[in-house]
């Protein structure tokens, strides 16, 4: 039925996502310790058992599913599917995942994309905040985007009712990338009212997701959609929100992947503020006022890049350093400054790695902290 090997290795990188109580992070476990998906299709129950996070149960489950002729049928279906509709299906060992996200422990296993944006483009910001705006949220989220119209940032957003749809039309306006993550399958548009800006969007950015065709936008999947707006990301804004709401939620899963979160002030008792104003106060988001506070912190002013010819520094390493330092060392011999998630992606080591060595790098005077989480040679 298959007429090459890479439509037979799609159907098991779908089938592997459907599998119940198999979710993205087992999902990737099974992938990295067998070998590929159609691997684990094929493993002995003793072999699963022996991978992190397969409990006895969980493999008899997943064993009883493998034989599962219909999960297959589903996964043809699925792929006559993006095929008919130019639906560009990712798996997290692809090339083009989007890196910034790779290294978040519970990213999709599998991405659905429509678009024609640069996921791995280099400078992404996510913008959130609520649906009922107010005239100061809306102008804010315009003046913003406007000011970053020559940047080549891509925007990215929920594509949600209020802020999100905003920061898409504005991004579109302005002539930026925009990608609407969305928390249900691509044979559909929530808000269907959103439909034509999401058209739009497909020729200038694009619309992603982790959820099958045919999947309801249900309450339940929108805290995973939002997980992927913080992870794709290197800074994520956020413009107006209540105490309590997706975007706050949001804004706490960026910081819990180390991302830079920003807010915009508002009044002191007015409750779409009140979100902003409690996560500057308590230091889990920076304050902005505009753009160029952004570019600042995250680095990204033309007047902060250095010379052509200080890329080319070479660095003579220490014998004393150890293993993961030196790999890690390396990346700026030919960098004047290197992000800390171009780190994890280059040199393949988790963030807590990355992380920590980078802080014992700092205390040795070998490197220096620079904003907007980027790292330089002293």
């Amino acid at each position: 039925m298959y007429k090459s090997i890479t439509d037979k290795d799609l159907l098991y990188k779908i089938a592997l996502t459907l599998l119940p109580d198999v979710g993205d992070v087992i999902a990737k476990n099974l992938v990295t310790y067998c070998g590929s998906a159609e691997a684990v299709f094929k493993e002995k129950k003793k072999a699963l058992i022996k991978i992190p996070g397969i409990a006895n149960k969980t493999a008899e489950n997943i064993l009883a599913e493998l034989r599962n002729v219909e999960i297959l049928k589903r996964s043809e279906q699925e792929i006559q599917f993006i095929e008919e509709n130019k639906i560009e299906a990712i798996f997290f060992t692809d090339g083009n995942y989007p890196s910034r996200l790779k290294f978040s422990n519970d990213s999709p296993a599998l991405l659905y994309y429509k678009g024609n944006a640069d996921l791995n483009t280099a400078k992404v910001v996510s913008v959130v905040g609520t649906r009922t705006p107010s005239s100061y949220g809306i102008h804010a989220t315009e003046q913003f985007i406007d000011e970053l119209s020559n940047s080549g940032i891509l925007i990215v957003s929920g594509l949600a009712y209020g802020i999100d749809v905003l920061a898409h039309k504005t991004a579109l306006d302005k002539g930026l990338d925009t990608i609407g993550v969305v928390a249900h399958g691509l044979d559909r548009i929530y808000p269907a009212v959103h439909s034509t800006i999401a058209r739009k969007m497909e020729k200038q950015g694009g619309v992603l997701t982790d959820f099958i065709s045919d999947t309801n936008p249900d309450r339940e999947n929108f805290p995973k959609r939002n997980r992927i707006v913080a992870g794709i990301c290197d800074a994520l804004v956020v413009v107006e929100t209540k105490l309590k709401g997706g975007s706050l939620i949001t804004a706490e899963i960026a910081n819990s992947y180390n991302k830079d979160v920003f807010a915009f002030p508002g009044r002191t008792g007015d409750e779409f503020s009140a979100g902003c104003n409690a996560f500057i106060k308590r230091n889990k988001a920076v304050l902005i006022e505009n753009a160029a506070d952004l570019l600042y912190v995250m680095n990204w002013q033309d007047e902060n890049l250095k010379p052509n010819e200080n890329r080319n520094k070479q660095i003579q390493l220490l014998p004393d350093l150890s293993a993961k330092e030196k790999k890690i060392v390396s990346l700026f011999s030919v960098n004047s400054g290197v992000h800390i998630d171009e780190v994890c992606y280059k040199t393949g080591l988790t963030m807590s790695d990355v992380a920590s060595t980078l802080l014992q790098l700092e205390f040795s005077n070998v490197v220096k902290s620079l904003p907007g989480k980027m790292y330089s040679l002293l």
